[in-house]
C-alpha cells in the first residue's frame, strides 16, 4: 500500500494575495515543507519575458521539490503566458493538455496526466473551471467525456484544482456519473471545512462559561448519517480568499483510493502567497 501526500493550490501566477509582490521563493519553501508526492497547480506562469524571477515557475518549483512536472499551457500574452501544471514524485507517463475555453474571454485548459504509482497507472486532472456556470457545465461535459475515452473503467483517478464553483453544484455529476468523492466528504477527521456560525460561537462560549463540554469543534467533524442512513458528506471546505476564506472554490476529488487526512492550510504566512488556500489530503493506495 501506498500513502500519498497531495497538494492542489491556485498559486496567483507567484504573486502574493493581493498582486503586489513575487511570492515565488516563499512558495517554493512552503510545499518543499508539505513534502507532497503530487502537486495540483492552476494559474502557473511559464513565461514571463518582464521578470525573470517569475518565468518558468513549474520548472522552478518542480526543480526546487525534486519532483517531475507536466505543464498545460492556457493563456498567451504578448510577454507572459500561464496555465495548470503537475507536479509528481512518480513518473509521468503521458500527458496532454486539452483547451476547454468556452469564449473568448477566458483561456482554460484540462491538463491530463497518466502517473505510474507501483503497479498502478493513475489518471491526474488539473483543472481550473471557468467564471460563468453555463461555461463550467460545458467544460465539466468535456472533462467527462474525456474520462470516457480515456481512462479505462476502475482504474485510480483524481481531479483537482479551482473550480469556481462556490454552491457546490457541479458534486452530483461527480458523484454519480463518474463515480468519484471529494475528499473531505470521506476523510476521517476533516480540518477547516467551515466557518463557526455566529450562534454555534456564541453556544460554545455559554457552555465553556457553565463548564459544559462542546463536543467536536466545527473544523473538527466527522461525517455523519442522515436518520434515514443516506449519506450526508460535509461540504467542500472555503479557500477563497485566503485572508479570510470564505467561497468554496477548490475540491480534490478521487476515485480508488482510501482517503486518511484532508485539511485547508491557513494562517497568516499561507494567506501571504496566494489569494487561495491550499488543500493537503493524504490518500492511500491499495
Amino acid at each position: 500500500m501506498s500513502l500519498i501526500r497531495i497538494v492542489s493550490y491556485n498559486i496567483h501566477k507567484g504573486r502574493s494575495s493581493l498582486g503586489r509582490r513575487a511570492s515565488l521563493n516563499e512558495l517554493r519553501l512552503g510545499l518543499y515543507g508539505l513534502r507532497p508526492d503530487l502537486v495540483f497547480l492552476q494559474e502557473v506562469q511559464g513565461r514571463n519575458e518582464q521578470r525573470s524571477m517569475l518565468d518558468a515557475q513549474h520548472e522552478s518549483l518542480a526543480a526546487a521539490l525534486h519532483l517531475n512536472v507536466a505543464y498545460g499551457c492556457n493563456a498567451i500574452r504578448d510577454h507572459t503566458d500561464h496555465g495548470n501544471a503537475l507536479l509528481s514524485r512518480y513518473p509521468i507517463v503521458e500527458h496532454e493538455n486539452q483547451d476547454i475555453s468556452d469564449h473568448r474571454l477566458e483561456q482554460r485548459g484540462l491538463l491530463h496526466a497518466r502517473v505510474r504509482i507501483e503497479d498502478h497507472d493513475v489518471h491526474c486532472f488539473v483543472v481550473h473551471l471557468g467564471l460563468f456556470a453555463v461555461s463550467r457545465g460545458r467544460q465539466i461535459s468535456a472533462l467527462i467525456e474525456r474520462i470516457a475515452r480515456s481512462v479505462p473503467d476502475g482504474q485510480p483517478m483524481l481531479i483537482a484544482g479551482d473550480f469556481n464553483d462556490w454552491g457546490d453544484r457541479l458534486a452530483p455529476l461527480f458523484v454519480q456519473q463518474l463515480g468519484l468523492s471529494e475528499v473531505f466528504a470521506n476523510a476521517p477527521r476533516s480540518h477547516g471545512g467551515e466557518l463557526p456560525r455566529l450562534r454555534d460561537s456564541v453556544r460554545r462560549l455559554g457552555n465553556a462559561l457553565r463548564g459544559l463540554p462542546n463536543g467536536l469543534s466545527v473544523q473538527e467533524r466527522v461525517n455523519q448519517l442522515g436518520m434515514d442512513g443516506a449519506y450526508c458528506p460535509l461540504p467542500p471546505p472555503r479557500t477563497f480568499p485566503a485572508v479570510f476564506p470564505w467561497f468554496r472554490l477548490d475540491r480534490i476529488y478521487q476515485r480508488g483510493f482510501a482517503v486518511r487526512s484532508a485539511r485547508v492550510l491557513r494562517g497568516r504566512e499561507w494567506a501571504r502567497l496566494s489569494d487561495h488556500a491550499p488543500l493537503l489530503t493524504e490518500l492511500e493506495l491499495p
